[in-house]
């Protein structure tokens, strides 16, 4: 697929692999912009770190994947509207937390598709996103 326009709301689980992997973000990039609620900073890194932790990967490789956090082509969404919305979707779901909600919730109120590896997520939205793998691009 040709690089497009297309806005991506990309979930930590994809981040992190992108952050562990040679080609970092130029495959997403390709194919759009990509945007992100504030939690997946946060997110991530505390998944680098846990990866670390539990001898995953190791310092050096931990290291140099929050760098390319730090420098990821992601916008953040800061919009007011957020909290709102994702707590909707987790109530609409059954949900008591709304930490994966809020990237479902960016997702609808961008009218963007979902990228994520997360299979559970992807089981759990039922229709309320468009949910993509990263080799559905």
């Amino acid at each position: 697929m040709p690089p497009t326009d297309l806005t991506l709301v990309v979930d930590a689980s994809v981040v992190v692999s992108a952050c562990l992997g040679q080609a970092a973000f130029e495959p997403l990039v390709g194919h759009g912009r990509l945007i992100a609620p504030c939690l997946l900073w946060s997110e991530t890194a505390s998944a680098l770190r846990e990866l670390q932790n539990r001898g995953e990967v190791d310092e050096e490789t931990a290291a140099g994947g929050l760098e390319r956090l730090l420098g990821a082509p992601i916008e953040r969404y800061e919009g007011r509207d957020l909290q709102r919305e994702a707590t909707a979707v987790a109530k609409s779901l059954g949900w008591a937390k709304t930490y994966d909600a809020e990237y479902v919730a960016l997702a609808r109120l961008l009218g963007a598709p979902l990228v994520t590896i997360d299979a559970r997520l992807a089981r759990r939205v039922g229709g309320l996103a468009h949910i993509l793998g990263p080799t559905e691009l």
